[in-house]
């Protein structure tokens, strides 16, 4: 079959469209105190969004102590939560697991205010909805 020109997609040499920024997903769940996982993690998701990537950040499990009110340690070299809440009107997205919150038994008022509380089916949307998903 011989296609019409009108039947053609309309290309201009040298040029293509725009492509949208890319889209990452960090889901921590390590202990966040624990070896320099989280970190390492805070510092991709500063510089994906330096680099114009739209960054979501999902806390689970053992992370979870991530964000709770005042949980940084003592003398610790680096504080995590602020590194995180600093994330937040860059334009990253926060959501932590309800599951992992409820089993640690953390209360409401103990998780930062910034938190939003998730469910696995908000993970997998995260998943499917993301074009690479990162674990720390």
């Amino acid at each position: 079959m011989i296609a019409t020109l009108k039947s053609l997609p309309r290309r201009v040499a040298g040029r293509t469209a725009p492509k949208a920024p890319p889209s990452v997903l960090i889901i921590l769940s390590d202990a966040p105190f624990e070896g320099d996982a989280t970190w390492n993690a805070l510092r991709l998701a500063s510089t994906l969004l330096d680099q114009g990537a739209g960054v979501r950040i999902f806390v689970m499990n053992d992370a979870i102590d991530l964000v709770r009110a005042g949980s940084s340690p003592a003398g610790a070299e680096f504080d995590l939560q602020a590194m995180l809440v600093a994330l937040l009107p860059r334009g990253a997205r926060l959501k932590i697991c309800t599951t992992c919150v409820n089993r640690c038994g953390i209360g409401q008022g103990e998780i930062i205010p910034q938190a939003v509380m998730a469910t696995m089916g908000d993970l997998a949307a995260w998943v499917t909805g993301s074009d690479r998903a990162v674990v720390f």
